[in-house]
């Protein structure tokens, strides 16, 4: 088979042939026909992520089809032919609180889906959302479950709250606003760049602000019609402290990433006096990953995807991606 690997850290991704694996007891093959790029992808090619383990086949988001069963399969496990969606990770463990010690996303050091064929245990492998295509349904395994824990699981947005999700452009922020508004709470969104704000409100968002310009909290607030329930963020660092202003009495600030780098100054008076929870969140449990996949069959929900590459272009994707200019999934086309 074919996959996209990377060597050492600071090198482009290259496309070799691999071995097709064999399903082994309890076990499933999957043909791929799509897979999705992550921040986490580029992260790991510019060493800037833990425990770096390489040659490995990247990428954690993946759909295809069922291609052979091993061993002692569970009966109720998808049949050989059905359309299906990987969940992103390995080993989460029976905490639904938090993820084990040996929790891993796939793709590093673990075999990942930028490839023909990925094996993986059954437990793993879910029903493709009928409405999806396969490059719609690999552009929502990481995103739509760390949003779903994050708004749901985390935040507990409820139907009439008002939230805030900073930094829309990206696949989870994107998908948040999709997965809030579904659930009947009045979104905003902050973004540096003007369309992306635009854009955000086809997915369902109210309206929003450049964080760019000066005294964006309290204009937004003043937009919005009041302060934040809940507050969605990816960026933390010194940016952080403005969305202490930001929130409502009672409101829940809950990030899923730190672009920025750690948080320099937090008043401990903003968060006590205003009685503010902090939470933190990432990726989520396999529940998490079945409701998520509940949610987006009911409300008929469709990933955005920003641009569509061939398996072969693969490094491309990568630099599309390293850009930061994308506003959805960058995809790869597999068979």
């Amino acid at each position: 088979m074919q996959a996209l690997q990377l060597d050492a850290i600071h090198q482009p991704a290259v496309l070799r042939e691999l071995p097709t694996p064999t399903p082994g007891p309890g076990e499933i093959l999957v043909k791929l026909h799509a897979a999705a790029l992550n921040h986490r992808d580029v992260f790991i090619q510019e060493g800037k992520y833990a425990g770096i383990r390489l040659p490995c086949t990247l990428g954690a988001d993946g759909a295809g089809e069922v291609a052979a069963h091993g061993p002692s399969v569970p009966a109720d496990a998808p049949a050989v032919g059905a359309r299906v969606l990987i969940y992103p990770g390995l080993r989460w463990g029976n905490n639904p609180r938090a993820q084990a010690r040996d929790f891993v996303v796939l793709g590093m050091p673990d075999p990942g889906t930028f490839a023909e064929y990925i094996n993986l245990p059954a437990e793993y492998i879910f029903p493709l959302p009928t409405h999806l295509s396969f490059e719609q349904g690999a552009a929502l395994p990481l995103a739509g479950l760390t949003a779903y824990r994050v708004a749901s699981t985390r935040a507990q947005v409820q139907p009439g709250e008002r939230v805030l999700v900073t930094g829309v452009g990206g696949g989870v922020a994107g998908t948040a606003v999709q997965f809030c508004a579904a659930r009947g709470a009045e979104v905003w969104v902050t973004s540096s760049v003007e369309e992306k704000i635009a854009r955000a409100q086809t997915l369902g968002a109210k309206g929003g602000i450049s964080y760019n310009t000066e005294g964006w909290v309290k204009t937004l607030i003043q937009q919005a019609g009041g302060p934040f329930d809940v507050i969605i963020d990816s960026a933390a660092g010194a940016a952080f402290g403005a969305l202490l202003d930001a929130a409502a009495p009672g409101g829940r600030i809950v990030f899923y990433g730190g672009t920025l780098g750690n948080i320099p100054d937090l008043p401990p008076a903003k968060v006590f006096w205003k009685q503010l929870s902090i939470l933190g969140s990432t990726m989520g449990s396999l529940q998490d990953f079945a409701d998520m996949l509940a949610l987006v069959t009911e409300k008929q929900l469709v990933p955005v995807i920003d641009e569509v590459f061939p398996l072969a272009a693969g490094e491309a994707a990568l630099r599309r991606l390293e850009t930061g200019a994308q506003f959805g999934k960058v995809v790869l086309k597999i068979v």
